[in-house]
């Protein structure tokens, strides 16, 4: 029992139940993150002062108020246990020596679980803008994060080359590549590695997120013949730029101007093996600000019959794998903040605030679709700023706990 004087820490389950982080919880309620907890093995033996559901809350947190101190993160997530709610004395908040230890606790895996268990397309019917003659359009595309510059996360990540600095760039930089909804700039699967990694391998791992009804769209640096075959056997059509240099021979002219060719794996091109039928559009884009090779377009794409996707309907559509740009933007310049390079010191803590950042990018793009769709508005059109906002208002707005009664004390801890 404390002495006279102490603070009486809060028992694990008096804080979990009352813990609120507002639109956050909305997606990821209690059950959920108590579930993936238990799947990852990190259910707590015994009584702490930060279980493990308040840690996954306050790595989403993070994410949400990406610019504050850790103390104050965890001050904003706890908001409402104080003593105005009846309680002697105020919740302490933990040092950031032991938010990091819980952090270490939890890992990455059950941050991880929680993105994958909820992360799936949200576009309805409905949804305006997401769907082309019934396809769900979805896009791929990298981006890299800065992350803190620890020998560790070097060591496991790398870091750009530099002519300005000897041994690379200032940070090292982890590599997403993401798959999402071009409607609703919801990130539904995504596939995390070192800076080396090539975006095309990283891409890879998200085809199982493919499937039958959806259009993908991907830039050129996307596409070699087994790249291309890996996502059209998903059952998912494809819509794809490719360079220049790409041998696409035009072997039937269609009507619309595109045309049918042949693709080989590069060890039966020249015999002219195993072909895979394709279609390809070609236009011009007259804009002086742009060079001559940026002016020129090839799509592949995996619709054949022009009369179900004429050509001029998939150069106007190609455009829209520029929302996925958008959604990461939101993601690194809004909601982490311009020039801010993820805090954790261990690549294993990177992983975990990644994730968390996917999560809280996810539940606000999701709250976001809910309300467009009651509004009858375009999704992707909406301000991610004002949201975003909105959410951290709805933190610090939505009490911790209920007022208890008197007699009811914070019970304590056997720590």
């Amino acid at each position: 029992m404390p002495r006279a004087g102490q603070l009486k820490p809060l028992s694990d389950s008096r804080l979990t139940d009352h813990v609120s982080i507002g639109v956050l919880t909305r997606v990821f309620p209690p059950e959920l993150v108590d579930g993936v907890v238990a799947e990852a093995g990190r259910t707590e033996r015994r009584h702490r002062l930060l279980p493990a559901r308040v840690v996954v809350y306050y790595v989403l947190a993070l994410a949400l108020f990406a610019d504050a101190s850790y103390e104050e993160v965890m001050r904003q997530l706890v908001e409402g246990l104080a003593w105005e709610s009846g309680w002697d004395r105020a919740w302490r908040v933990p040092s950031k020596m032991a938010i990091s230890k819980a952090r270490a606790r939890l890992g990455r895996e059950p941050v991880e679980l929680l993105f994958r268990a909820v992360a799936v397309p949200v576009a309805t019917e409905q949804t305006g803008g997401a769907f082309y003659r019934g396809l769900r359009l979805v896009s791929v595309d990298g981006t890299c994060l800065d992350v803190a510059d620890t020998p560790a996360n070097d060591q496991e990540f790398g870091r750009p080359g530099s002519s300005r600095r000897e041994g690379g760039g200032a940070f090292p930089q982890l590599r997403m590549v993401a798959l999402a909804e071009a409607g609703t700039h919801a990130i539904f699967d995504v596939a995390l590695g070192a800076y080396g990694d090539a975006e095309r391998t990283l891409a890879e791992q998200l085809f199982a997120s493919l499937g039958e009804g959806m259009l993908c769209l991907a830039d050129r640096g996307f596409y070699s013949f087994q790249c291309f075959q890996n996502a059209r056997k998903t059952g998912a059509q494809l819509l794809w730029r490719v360079k220049a240099d790409v041998g696409l021979p035009r072997e039937q002219t269609l009507a619309d101007g595109s045309y049918l060719t042949s693709i080989y794996p590069l060890k039966d091109r020249k015999a002219k093996r195993n072909a895979q039928h394709a279609r390809v559009i070609e236009y011009r884009i007259d804009d002086p600000a742009l060079a001559e090779s940026e002016q020129r377009y090839r799509l592949i794409t995996t619709l054949l019959d022009p009369e179900q996707a004429p050509a001029s309907e998939l150069a106007t559509l190609y455009p829209e794998r520029w929302e996925l740009k958008s959604a990461l933007d939101e993601l690194k310049t809004h909601q982490r903040g311009p020039r801010v390079v993820l805090r954790s010191k261990s690549p294993d803590g990177v992983y975990q605030e990644a994730y968390g950042h996917l999560c809280t990018h996810y539940a606000i793009r999701r709250v976001m679709h809910d309300a467009a769709l009651h509004a009858d508005l375009v999704p992707h059109r909406l301000s991610f700023i004002r949201s975003l906002r909105a959410a951290r208002r709805t933190a610090r707005a939505q009490p911790g706990l209920s007022p208890p009664h008197h007699h009811d004390r914070p019970p304590t801890s056997d720590r």
